[in-house]
């Protein structure tokens, strides 16, 4: 008999230190682990840190069972309350897990708030009960006895436990197979272990199969994030190399090879767009509608992403294709303006503006929906805002009309067009960089070719900011007229 008792408690030992082992290196492993929810990590964290509380006062009871004397009578109770609050803190904890798992979508559940009830009770119920020897007492050579009420210290897990099973069977199908699996598998494991235990010599198989349950269920759960993040890898790759392709496809469809007309030395030209993301929504173009007369247009689509992209895309050719047909600017913003009202379900819009210049005579003709005022520098004059009549945005309202303005530009006269992300780009106190800082640079930049004011504008917006995250697509146009050359 002697020597039973010692193999059970040799079993016993080497359960409960294994067991503060092996939670011990879960404990470090669930924090290590990079991709796992922050949720599900903080819950595992503090489950593993309460198992290896439960096992240690376990482990210190067993140790101390049978020793006289009243302090360690004292520290027994103190000991056995806290094994048992680590139980009902350990199913707490299980629980929230359980509820993070089945109702992923929402941080703040009711049942959540019903779970930490059941502990707060639960606490409440162990300490009121303690000193009335109701769950457990220890005789007078401190041997522990379960009391006539022990089932309380049982009723929280079990509680706790039925409303788990309750989750998994109510949202079984936002629980992948394995975790759920592993899931029930930690539920019913103690169970069984909790009969088995009855029928044998005090081995304290609820430990083996608390812990072990709890180990592998860790595991499915770390490896199905892990597999998650995987997965989300592959997929954020796969979206960014699109977005790559479709950056690459938007940039494409804008003039970018400079000079842009070598054989035409009336004029100068350049422009350039850097969008906010990989992909944006203003655009700018320029082309020969004819031998005499170049058309510019600068323009800067509601939104940002790839739909403000696609709309772009649209907008441009359809700008185009009126433009080529010989009409005038008024004109072509009518026109444009109802063709993108007739099929607009994405209540989608575009400011506008649009020149175009007789070479010949220096003659520019230009209308305006909605957009920002032209800069205009007068030969030998200064960069000065022209304020003329906006119309309404392009796909605002149907029937929307636009009126045409002239504008005589000689020889050394410049132009230069943009969208609101030059004078709305923003710092890090949230101040704007504003239309007189833009009309400043301008003109400190007067006589310099249209690339490098580009640059240089873009470089005063660069140092203003400071570093400050860029919100909105910045596209310029700067252009110059030469005149005939005689």
């Amino acid at each position: 008999m002697v020597f039973s008792v010692s193999v059970v408690n040799l079993i016993n030992t080497l359960f409960i230190a294994g067991g503060i082992g092996v939670c011990g290196l879960c404990f470090l492993q669930i924090t290590a682990s990079k991709h796992i929810r922050k949720d599900v990590r903080r819950y595992f964290q503090i489950f593993f840190v309460f198992i290896i509380l439960y096992i240690a006062s376990h482990l210190a009871r067993q140790t101390m069972d049978g020793i006289e004397g009243q302090g360690i009578r004292i520290s027994l109770y103190v000991i056995t309350l806290i094994e048992m609050v680590a139980a009902g803190f350990m199913a707490f904890m299980m629980s929230l897990l359980v509820s993070a798992v089945a109702i992923p979508n929402k941080k703040k559940k009711p049942i959540d708030f019903a779970f930490l009830g059941i502990f707060i009770a639960h606490v409440i119920v162990l300490s009121a009960c303690m000193p009335f020897d109701f769950i457990f007492t220890f005789d007078n050579a401190n041997v522990y006895h379960r009391g006539a009420g022990y089932l309380l210290s049982n009723l929280c897990p079990i509680v706790m436990l039925i409303i788990d099973m309750v989750l998994l069977i109510r949202f079984n199908k936002n629980i992948e197979r394995k975790l759920k699996t592993a899931l029930w598998n930690y539920m019913i494991a103690p169970l069984v272990a909790v009969a088995i235990q009855t029928f044998t010599f005090g081995i304290q198989f609820i430990i083996f199969a608390t812990v072990g349950a709890a180990i592998y269920t860790f595991g499915v759960i770390v490896q199905h994030q892990n597999s998650t993040y995987e997965q989300q890898k592959i997929e954020n790759s796969r979206i960014e190399s699109e977005l790559t392709l479709a950056s690459n496809i938007q940039a494409d469809m804008l003039p970018n090879i400079y000079p842009a007309f070598p054989d035409r030395k009336e004029f100068d030209i350049y422009a350039k767009m850097d969008p906010a993301k990989e992909v944006g929504g203003d655009f700018y173009d320029f082309f020969l509608v004819d031998d005499d007369h170049l058309c510019m247009v600068m323009a800067d689509v509601s939104g940002k992403g790839v739909p403000a992209a696609l709309f772009m895309m649209a907008s441009k050719i359809i700008l185009a294709n009126n433009a080529m047909l010989g009409k005038s600017p008024a004109q072509i913003l009518t026109d444009t303006n109802a063709a993108i009202c007739s099929n607009n379900r994405e209540e989608m819009f575009v400011t506008v503006w649009l020149g175009i210049l007789e070479i010949s005579t220096g003659k520019l003709t230009a209308s305006n929906a909605g957009h920002e005022y032209p800069v205009l520098m007068k030969a030998n004059g200064e960069f000065e805002l022209v304020k003329d009549k906006h119309g309404f945005v392009i796909g605002g309202m149907d029937g929307s009309k636009y009126t045409n303005y002239e504008i005589t530009m000689e020889p050394g006269a410049r132009l230069f067009l943009y969208t609101d992300g030059v004078p709305e780009a923003t710092d890090g106190e949230g101040s704007l960089f504003g239309l007189d800082r833009m009309l400043k640079v301008l003109n400190e930049n007067k006589s310099v070719h249209p690339d490098v004011l580009l640059k240089n504008v873009r470089a005063a917006v660069d140092e203003f900011v400071n570093g400050a995250e860029q919100f909105d697509d910045i596209t310029m146009l700067g252009f110059e007229y030469i005149g005939e050359q005689k």
